[in-house]
């Protein structure tokens, strides 16, 4: 592992993979853990709504649907805009859609961005905009709709909280992979990621909180102690 326990593109990976098939605990566990903390964060940043989530179809958006429950429960105005496809969701986040539509949240769905001033004026009145749209996964130039929906969140007035990672900052490097997301507050899970250690990725990152999500910590020892074992 990188420095300051950082992780890499790849390490993240890893600490989902083995949780899930050695440890036994369920991606759909992890999942709502990662939504709950960032929930328990906005509180703590004293988000009183409307708060709107911008959720792709991975499990970053996923996440996003946890969020937008929590915040529902708790008497927070939220909204969520759905950039993808419903019938694309898999998984953890196809259960957590569901959940979200059989609560009524309110959903705009909008995969390809036919309607980018819907979505800049849906933003418009934010008092946080969460951005859930790209994961650590993700490399090669942003390219639409993502670019764009990027480009009309950091527009807007509201303040900005990104989930594990800004959308368009690669997770190894810390470099803008073309339009990024310019954070006021990042929630980032179980470590900070490798990209993070480059100067230039405050810019988009903002404030970064580290959560852990229920990963056993054996699994980041192991991590490490690989990482000092090439280190010699």
């Amino acid at each position: 592992m990188t420095p300051a326990n950082r992780l890499s593109r790849d390490e993240v990976r890893s600490v989902d993979q083995r949780t899930i098939e050695e440890f036994g605990l369920p991606g759909i566990a992890l999942m709502e853990n990662a939504g709950r903390g960032v929930f328990e964060l906005l509180i703590s940043l004293k988000a009183t709504g409307p708060v709107k989530i911008c959720v792709g179809k991975g499990n970053n958006g996923g996440d996003g649907f946890v969020i937008a429950r929590h915040l529902d429960n708790a008497g927070i105005p939220v909204e969520i805009y759905l950039l993808a496809d419903p019938s694309e969701l898999k998984g953890d986040a196809a259960t957590n859609f569901h959940v979200a539509r059989r609560m009524q949240i309110a959903m705009h769905v909008d995969p390809g961005l036919k309607q980018p001033q819907a979505f800049c004026d849906f933003l418009n009145s934010a008092d946080w905009i969460v951005d859930a749209l790209l994961g650590t996964g993700v490399q090669g130039t942003i390219r639409e709709p993502f670019s764009t929906a990027i480009s009309c969140i950091n527009q807007a007035p509201g303040f900005k909280l990104a989930v594990d990672l800004p959308s368009g900052l690669d997770c190894d490097t810390g470099q803008p992979l073309g339009e990024c997301i310019h954070a006021h507050q990042t929630a980032t899970f179980v470590a900070e990621k490798q990209g993070f250690a480059n100067p230039d990725s405050r810019q988009y990152t903002g404030t970064i909180h580290v959560l852990q999500i229920g990963a056993p910590q054996q699994i980041l020892r192991d991590l490490l102690q690989k990482q000092d074992s090439r280190d010699i």
